[in-house]
């Protein structure tokens, strides 16, 4: 995935004993696993710092005893909450363009290397954007500067990470495996949130200042000790070869199955004859199932991703049980969405991997999500309690298709048969889909800011509207699975009580 050979990270030649054959290949496995998860855990605990401090930059909430708009200019006064879909809208834009470029040039760099540089200048930036605060700065081209080129570094994380993974594991459990890995997402978000709520009252430069020093410290440990490739260290590719022997007994019922996909969604393409280079950008959109999971993701993103950055201004906001919470307060109980989004992940992945079915486990997690934000929406600021339970369901059902679109998906995409398990296509396809979905999580932020003026009914008749879209997607995809599932005797349970 790298040109030519990749240095192999210094922390491994400063300390020997963490080579073969003194560490076994589990051990690295799990090494990559937990770098990588912390690693983008990071990434995503220096993105949650904006949603922390909308309420303290917008206009504050309205009392008898108050009149006129307090806040940061220039996100204060009437058009505040505009300005700050605009600031989401401007990191998010920068970020999806930047997953394609990143992507692309994954596949062709030192991903250690190219990794560490998003995470020391998504720190650097997060850091200047605080620093705001303490030089007194209103000008919107200023933050919206900094947000942009913070997206460009933010979107060298994601195909690094998921390439690292798909290099290191074969596709045998790989939605359950990736289903508690993907939930970096949700702990860098809980991570992200608490820190930011923390020091709030301190200034709201340093809910900015503390993540960026975060990355930035796990970008060193990074550029120490993460190893992309078994073969760095003598072991066979599992991301290639031993996936394909691993599966070698099934790859005729797998050939017809892409077959079948091909007849009904129209997507299989010429077979890519070149296994070893990296695949090209418009042969990776061909390659069957990528177009739908990455319109899905489109609109999965776009749900996820206004929470992300609305929630805890819309629980600032909303009276729970007749009473506003503080920012502090709103900011540290909407980590209970992640936390329920952490289970939703490893939930669909293991689904999914029982009944081999990533299609079918998406849909029904998004039409089941429906109902689930029209009761937190309702019933939702009845008391606490229903607050935090339904806040926790949603999380778990929005996040679980998310979370299997962005990581299984992508990998098991990345590395079908039809390119040979190529895994030097894994970075580009894993930029696509998440590239699409971006473009997704970009549109939803950008158009809460300006529907919440309207009422939050409003926000959540869009949201519902986007989740039922992106289960439009996949209805095919989900049929050709279920034909061939039926058709393999898979699904014997399915057969007998339909008998």
């Amino acid at each position: 995935m790298q040109s030519n050979i990749p240095a192999l990270a210094p922390g491994l030649n400063l300390f020997p004993t963490l080579k073969p054959p003194q560490k076994t290949l589990t051990f690295h496995q799990i090494s990559a696993l937990l770098i990588t998860f912390v690693a983008y855990a990071s990434f995503h605990a220096s993105r949650k710092p904006p949603s922390i401090v909308k309420s303290v930059l917008s206009p504050e909430i309205q009392t008898n005893s108050t009149s006129g708009y307090g806040g940061w200019a220039p996100f204060n006064g009437p058009h505040g909450t505009h300005r700050l879909g605009e600031l989401d809208l401007a990191f998010l834009s920068s970020y999806s363009i930047g997953m394609f470029i990143s992507g692309h040039a994954g596949d062709r760099l030192d991903i250690r290397l190219f990794l560490v540089t998003g995470m020391l200048g998504s720190g650097i930036l997060t850091i200047i954007f605080g620093l705001g605060a303490w030089f007194n700065v209103h000008k919107l081209g200023f933050f919206l500067g900094v947000q942009i080129v913070c997206g460009l570094f933010q979107s060298i994380g994601w195909p690094c990470v998921v390439a690292v993974v798909g290099n290191w594991f074969g596709k045998e459990k790989r939605g359950l495996i990736m289903g508690f890995w993907n939930s970096h997402t949700s702990v860098g978000n809980i991570v992200g949130s608490v820190v930011s709520s923390a020091v709030l009252e301190f200034g709201w430069g340093w809910s900015f200042v503390l993540p960026g020093i975060l990355i930035i410290i796990i970008g060193i440990f990074v550029f120490l000790f993460l190893v992309v490739n078994p073969e760095d260290l003598g072991f066979e590719a599992l991301g290639q070869e031993i996936e394909m022997s691993a599966q070698i007994e099934s790859n005729k019922s797998l050939e017809n199955s892409e077959k079948v996909e091909s007849d009904d969604a129209g997507l299989l393409p010429s077979e890519i004859s070149d296994s070893s280079g990296a695949i090209g950008f418009l042969e990776a959109w061909r390659l069957p199932g990528v177009a739908p999971f990455a319109f899905c993701l489109f609109f999965s993103k776009l749900v996820a991703y206004t929470f992300l950055y609305w929630l805890p201004f819309y629980i600032r906001h909303t009276a729970v049980a007749g009473v506003h919470l503080s920012d502090k307060s709103a900011g540290i109980l909407s980590t209970i969405f992640d936390v329920g989004g952490v289970l939703g992940g490893i939930l669909a992945g293991y689904i999914s991997d029982k009944i081999e079915a990533r299609a079918v486990t998406s849909i029904t997690f998004l039409l089941l999500s429906i109902p689930a934000l029209l009761l937190y929406r309702v019933f939702g600021s009845i008391s606490m309690y229903t607050n935090i339970g339904l806040m926790f369901l949603s999380g778990l059902l929005v996040n679980g298709p998310y979370s299997l679109i962005t990581t299984a998906v992508s990998a098991d995409l990345g590395t079908q048969n039809l390119i040979k398990g190529n895994s030097r296509a894994l970075a580009t396809v894993t930029a696509i889909i998440d590239g699409t979905g971006s473009v997704g999580a970009a549109l939803g932020p950008l158009l809460a800011g300006y529907i919440s003026t309207r009422g939050w009914n409003s926000v959540f008749f869009m949201l519902i509207l986007a989740i039922f879209l992106a289960g439009l997607f996949l209805i095919r995809l989900a049929k050709t699975e279920i034909k061939g599932k039926l058709n393999e005797g898979k699904w014997r349970w399915y057969s007998v009580t339909a008998q």
